[in-house]
């Protein structure tokens, strides 16, 4: 696959992660983060999480404990972290921290090539079931996006986040 390039330019995806179908952009891509808000109906102040490309990257913008990066990354969390600076991603999160992101499955691979951050966050609408499954997501949302990376059924459960040394299910 050779969408990496594509993303990098603005597009809009569909992707597989360790637990469920997320939709993602490039992170740093201010115009694609809004058009996802857009997609998903989403209030435009409220924070995005990421999937970061490598642990040396988080520890790069984040403050991190080095212990809760090793036990829940890669994996099926989100770390809620404190960004170094509060503008970095302001994009994603207005405020001074950051969801981050290191899902367990093949697809990590072309987040850590890439070398940029993408968003992360379910492809369902708001109340709307989680897609386990390419069939799972509404039309509307199938053609708002670029690419569709579909692997099969997954797991099914949205990423525990873990703030302040506590996991949140979710």
């Amino acid at each position: 696959m050779n969408f990496i390039e594509d993303i990098k330019n603005g597009a809009i995806f569909i992707y597989p992660t360790d637990t469920i179908y997320g939709l993602g952009c490039d992170a740093g891509n201010s115009e694609s983060v809004k058009l996802i808000k857009k997609i998903k109906y989403r209030d435009k102040d409220k924070p995005l999480s990421i999937i970061a490309p490598s642990k040396e990257w988080i520890r790069q913008y984040c403050i991190v404990d080095e212990k809760l990066l090793e036990k829940y990354l890669p994996g099926p969390f989100t770390l809620i972290l404190k960004k170094k600076d509060e503008n970095f991603l302001k994009n994603v999160s207005s405020n001074d921290s950051l969801g981050v992101r290191i899902p367990d499955c093949e697809f990590t691979d072309y987040v850590r090539k890439a070398g940029v951050p993408f968003i992360t966050t379910s492809v369902n609408l708001v109340d709307e079931p989680f897609a386990i499954k390419i069939s799972d997501i509404a039309h509307d949302i199938l053609d708002s996006v670029d690419i569709i990376i579909g692997v099969g059924k997954l797991d099914g459960r949205p990423s525990t986040l873990v703030k302040d040394n506590k996991e949140i299910k979710r």
